[in-house]
């Protein structure tokens, strides 16, 4: 913006002085003209009458001296002609006498007793008649080269540029200094909110400089920023405290309800079961708030962590599930390598998105991790697979499928996208490729380079591990 802003006021002033340059030059160049035609005409005048005085007299020797000293003092070049049109001085280098000049029709004017005035070209030229009332005794022509009259026009126009370039310089450095002093609060209040974003706010907006509007601007983000995390870590620690909070009454209930078991008809065990399961469900549904509470509430820089090395670990820790469900679980694809993600949250990724795939995957069906070069990571089942409605709804929290008929808290897949997003990837659901039905869910994370850094900064997270939640 700054930038823009010292743009725009080079280019008014830019715009003031060429309108008022302009002008003023060009009607200089048409005075100097006008001066130099006027003093041509004048001179003309007065060496016209010199001369007609000695033709009249019979003092033709003394013409040449007459032209001849007017042109070494002036530079100008002059010519005198009887009034036959015979030239009698001409004080040009190799000026010839005693030819005619009377076809030439500023002379041939002349002679007639009207004199002739030409400006323009390389040369400013009078011819004034030589006479005495109506008597014309010969002609006189006065050339004057332009080249003398350019030159002070020339001089002019540079000493309009020079003055022009050390305005738009001083307009330059007063323009630098006014949109930098307009623009701090706007570069403070773009870093401000940045952090804010990242949901930290370490330096408010500068609301000491500056415009007094954007003064005000900066000082009411400041004040709505610092509602809105005070609200944050209200709401945080809210949902934290609740969980934590409700924890033990549900431990104290299940336990209550479990002891029930022998003092109750056998025809109420199967809902005394129900019961059970619900205070479980329960119980996993606050462990998801809390774990979702730490992520949110905890910031950890992404590192270098080895994909490959974590889907082994993870594979073998569910196969024993897996063979229990009569489900294989199969690893394809080229090693990933590393790539960055925050401390932890590759096993909890792998962990919850192969929970919620044996959960749906049929017995005697394949469940399927294939790494992608660009680390990139794809678990794949042969389940019912999800339609795009529920597959655009599946990270909300608490949502669950309406043809769902597991117990599941629906607070998995939320944790999982926190997760690759903190880690600066992301996650898509699609469907499985090939014939039949299933899921795809596929993470991408930034693979480590051998050479150069990061180029952006790096999210924050948590390095928080745990069983999978769903």
């Amino acid at each position: 913006m700054t930038r823009r802003l010292l743009f725009s006021y080079l280019g008014l002033a830019l715009l003031v002085l060429a309108g008022l340059e302009i002008p003023l030059g060009w009607i200089y160049a048409r005075g100097e003209t006008s001066r130099a035609s006027q003093s041509v005409e004048r001179d003309a005048s007065m060496l016209a009458e010199v001369t007609e005085e000695n033709i009249e007299k019979g003092e033709l020797d003394a013409l040449p001296d007459v032209v001849g000293d007017y042109a070494t003092r002036t530079g100008g070049r002059v010519v005198v002609t009887d009034r036959r049109g015979i030239v009698l001085a001409d004080s040009g280098l190799g000026g010839r006498t005693g030819i005619s000049l009377a076809a030439e029709p500023d002379i041939a004017r002349a002679l007639r007793n009207r004199p002739t005035v030409t400006t323009g070209g390389e040369a400013l030229s009078a011819t004034m008649p030589g006479a005495s009332g109506t008597t014309v005794r010969g002609a006189l022509r006065l050339t004057y080269p332009m080249a003398e009259v350019n030159a002070r026009v020339h001089r002019i126009w540079g000493a309009l540029a020079l003055a022009g370039a050390c305005v738009l310089a001083a307009v330059a450095l007063v323009a630098f200094t006014l949109a930098r002093w307009i623009t701090r609060p706007l570069r403070t209040l773009e870093a401000a909110t940045a952090q804010l974003a990242e949901g930290r706010l370490d330096q408010p907006p500068d609301a000491t400089t500056g415009p007094p509007e954007l003064r005000r601007l900066a000082a009411s983000f400041t004040r709505t920023a610092t509602r809105l995390q005070h609200l944050l870590k209200a709401q945080q620690a809210f949902a934290s405290e609740a969980s934590h909070q409700l924890k033990t009454p549900l431990t104290a209930l299940r336990l209550r309800l479990e002891n029930f078991e022998p003092h109750l008809d056998a025809r109420a065990h199967g809902s005394l079961d129900e019961a059970v399961g619900e205070v479980e469900r329960l119980a996993r549904m606050v462990q998801g708030l809390l774990a979702l509470a730490r992520l949110e509430n905890s910031a950890t820089t992404p590192e270098p962590v080895d994909l490959d090395t974590v889907i082994a670990d993870r594979v073998a820790m569910w196969e024993p599930l897996a063979v229990e469900q009569y489900v294989a679980l199969a690893v394809t694809g080229r090693p990933a390598g590393r790539v960055w993600a925050i401390p932890g949250a590759l096993e909890q990724i792998i962990d919850n998105l192969v929970a919620n795939a044996l959960r749906v995957s049929p017995p005697g069906t394949t469940l399927t991790l294939h790494r992608v070069p660009g680390a990139e990571l794809h678990v794949v089942d042969q389940g019912p697979g999800m339609t795009a409605a529920d597959r655009a709804r599946a990270f909300d929290r608490f949502w669950r499928a309406s043809t769902s008929h597991h117990d599941g808290t629906g607070l998995g897949l939320p944790i999982v996208r926190h997760l690759v997003h903190a880690s600066g990837g992301d996650i898509t659901l699609r469907p499985a490729p090939g014939p039949g039905t299933g899921l795809d869910a596929t993470v991408r994370l930034e693979p480590v380079r051998p050479r150069g850094r990061r180029d952006r900064d790096t999210p924050t997270g948590t390095g928080n591990r745990g069983r999978a939640l769903t």
